[in-house]
């Protein structure tokens, strides 16, 4: 059985003292309680190493309200002597750590801030890459559309209405089409003579659908407008200046009466009519006119 040492029993008392069972001073202290009873006992084999007990009796004594120091300076013959081997491996790293020098203490902890700053600035400068260029290609887009205002009506149109737009003008163009081969299909009316004797003239009309005699008096001429059959269209005796029309398309054949060729012009669907005989030669003067329409 062990005996207490002088420090072991100083320990004891103190704690007793202060009225601490040993679960309590393990509570407090944070050592196994088998430890405080080696320290009580002097028992320091049973300790980790000679390091633990110097520190251990410095904690309990501090526990129990004594100056650890005058006790560690008072009892050094009992407490086992230490050497920098007795040191645990882990306070050994520790103390190493502290030992590095302080500017590159300084930097080691400067270092986390300036990868976050660098981070940070990478960042902003991806977001400002990719708003100069959003940037850049909307005002690109803007300037082509102000310089052409007709694509900006046509963008901002709804595809239905564009659509229908689309198919107006193609129908329109089919409808210019479907004119302009019609005009040019359409044949050119001919108005030429078939027989002339005389006074007497005969005209042939072809190659249109309509017969419209217009009769334009330069003087004082007596006019006559009749059928084959001699039915009277128009009969008077134009003055200077007057004017006369007359829609024939349904007849087949007219004649014309002029009294005053050299004052009196015809016109056969505003084509102007040359006499083929002169009107200084015969001044009165019989015309017929032979229409023939197209299909027939």
């Amino acid at each position: 059985m062990l005996v207490l040492t002088e420090l072991g029993s100083r320990l004891k008392e103190a704690r007793l003292q202060k009225g601490m069972s040993l679960d309590e001073l393990q509570t407090v202290t944070k050592i196994q309680k088998r430890y405080l009873i080696g320290i009580e006992e002097g028992n320091y084999r049973i300790m980790p190493g000679k390091f633990y007990v110097r520190a251990f009796i410095k904690q309990y004594a501090e526990a129990v309200g004594l100056n650890h120091e005058e006790l560690l300076d008072e009892y050094k013959s009992e407490i086992p002597a230490t050497t920098n081997e007795d040191i645990p491996e882990k306070l050994s790293r520790v103390q190493t750590s502290k030992n590095i020098s302080p500017s590159t203490s300084k930097f080691l902890d400067l270092l986390p801030k300036v990868l976050i700053i660098v981070f940070i600035i990478g960042v902003l400068a991806v977001i400002y890459y990719f708003v100069e260029n959003n940037v850049s290609s909307s005002d690109k887009q803007s300037n082509e559309d102000n310089n052409n205002p007709g694509a900006i009506v046509e963008n901002n149109m709804p595809k239905d209405e564009k659509q229908n737009e689309d198919t107006a003008s193609e129908e329109e163009k089919d409808d210019a089409a479907d004119e302009n081969t019609e005009e040019e299909e359409k044949p050119v009316q001919e108005l030429s003579v078939q027989e002339s004797a005389g006074k007497n003239t005969v005209y042939e009309l072809k190659n249109t659908d309509t017969f419209t005699l217009s009769l334009l008096a330069e003087g004082k001429s007596w006019v006559r407008v009749a059928s084959a059959d001699n039915e009277t269209f128009y009969e008077e005796t134009m003055e200077e200046g007057v004017e006369k029309e007359l829609d024939l398309t349904y007849q087949k054949e007219v004649q014309v009466i002029i009294g005053n060729t050299t004052a009196t012009e015809i016109k056969i669907n505003d084509e102007k009519l040359e006499y083929e005989v002169s009107p200084s030669e015969y001044v009165n003067q019989n015309i017929t006119i032979r229409f023939t329409s197209l299909g027939e």
